[in-house]
């Protein structure tokens, strides 16, 4: 198990927390408490339901602060699902050309994502009138109550007692105050107190209408989700009102640009490590921006980010297939950590055009993932499942052997290709 989860396995043996949760429907639980054990700020920021420790889980369990020095866990609703919309087309924007303390290649923080939002005029789209960034950091949420439903379909009052709340970004118009929770990855779902405290302190501190939004930098999109609170002291009456993608311009990839690169890729032999169970080429992608700045253990990616530990087994072994990443052993810590290697670091450097072309080599130095593709040229579509592992059966596939095994790789291997496909922004041209 993780530290988070002895941690906390600790805590409910040693305190009546499922007992008193059952009685009254809430636990309150002093910060001091948990540092007996491990650091509260370790211990209670779980930004996705992934990263909730497995006794929360088991228990459909989650956890709030409601001052500086005291949490509440519940079975709570705590979380929203976010589901990206494939059929809208990323609008692309420019970057000043007086700009040159941004690069845009390299926009591996929340921070720096969102200054590029910023200076080519993304959130004035949003607003749809100019404003200015006023607002960010840690400040106190002051005092307020609220409403939160519960797994078994009640509400449960709670009261918030100057409260951390921290801002990624706030930006005003003449009319609105736009409040950004940013993430640097795509997400499956967010905690909604991203968004709710920092709503419920700035609409009582201003007249202009406030608007929460969630803001993913995924893959070179600028994804923005904007949301209201249709009853202001009820904490699941988030409403998302729309999705707006963003692009910075660049020279586009073409499918003639994805068929070349078919014909002109060497296949090399496959390396000796398990095949991907990584169906999402997008997070992989994820995954490289994340370690550009930081070589990261295998708990911080679990706890910090959007994966289960199995899925940062997945993605990260799915890394080292495409020679991207390096798995070490830091021996006086007693952590295994992941660091980019000289490839994924130079590739992740690149340009756009070139960046997400080299990505796709790297696939493409594999034949069953060539030869899918050129089955997916060839025919214009994406061949079954049954196809798929018979061609994963000629490729001489690192320790794949049972049937249920190739099933299951072969979702990844289809999934992979579709990524590789969807990157080319033109319509095909069959004479490619």
């Amino acid at each position: 198990m993780g530290k988070n989860d002895t941690a906390w396995e600790m805590l409910f043996s040693v305190h009546p927390v499922l007992e008193e949760i059952d009685r009254t429907g809430f636990y309150e639980i002093e910060a001091k408490t948990i540092k007996a054990v491990r650091e509260p700020r370790l211990m209670a920021k779980f930004d996705h339901r992934s990263n909730l420790p497995d006794i929360f889980k088991k228990n459909s369990l989650s956890i709030l602060p409601v001052s500086r020095s005291k949490y509440v866990l519940g079975k709570f609703n705590a979380y929203e699902s976010v589901s990206y919309n494939a059929q809208i087309e990323p609008k692309a924007i420019r970057l000043p050309s007086y700009i040159t303390s941004i690069d845009v290649s390299n926009l591996y923080s929340e921070s720096a994502a969102l200054h590029c939002a910023y200076v080519t005029g993304m959130m004035e789209d949003l607003l749809g009138e100019q404003c200015l960034p006023t607002i960010s950091g840690r400040m106190s949420s002051k005092t307020f109550e609220f409403d939160i439903e519960t797994a078994d379909a009640h509400e449960h009052r709670i009261q918030i007692d100057h409260s951390q709340v921290e801002i990624d970004g706030g930006y005003e118009s003449k009319n609105q105050l736009l409040l950004v929770e940013a993430k640097k990855e795509r997400v499956d779902d967010f905690l909604i107190r991203q968004l709710y405290y920092p709503y419920r302190l700035w609409q009582g501190k201003t007249h202009k209408e406030v608007r929460p939004v969630f803001f993913t930098y995924s893959n070179d999109v600028f994804s923005f989700f904007v949301y209201e609170f249709v009853h202001p002291e009820k904490y699941n009456s988030l409403r998302l009102i729309e999705q707006r993608d963003y692009i910075i311009e660049h020279e586009k990839i073409t499918f003639k640009d994805i068929t070349d690169l078919l014909h002109r890729t060497p296949t090399k032999a496959e390396p000796p490590v398990p095949f991907p169970q990584a169906d999402s080429f997008a997070r992989v992608v994820d995954l490289l921006g994340l370690l550009v700045e930081n070589d990261l253990s295998k708990e911080e990616i679990t706890t910090r980010y959007n994966f289960d530990s199995r899925q940062t087994n997945y993605y990260t072994a799915a890394g080292m297939y495409l020679g991207l990443l390096d798995r070490y052993e830091e021996r006086e810590l007693r952590t295994i950590s992941f660091k980019l290697t000289d490839k994924g670091r130079r590739m992740m450097g690149m340009p756009y055009k070139e960046k997400y072309l080299s990505l796709a080599s790297c696939i493409l130095e594999h034949d069953v993932f060539k030869r899918v593709l050129h089955e997916r040229v060839r025919t214009g579509r994406l061949p079954g499942r049954d196809i798929v592992i018979e061609m994963m059966k000629k490729c001489d596939l690192y320790k794949v052997g049972s049937e249920s095994t190739y099933y299951r790789r072969s979702q990844t291997v289809i999934k992979w290709i579709d990524w590789l496909i969807n990157l080319a922004q033109l319509k095909e041209n069959r004479k490619y």
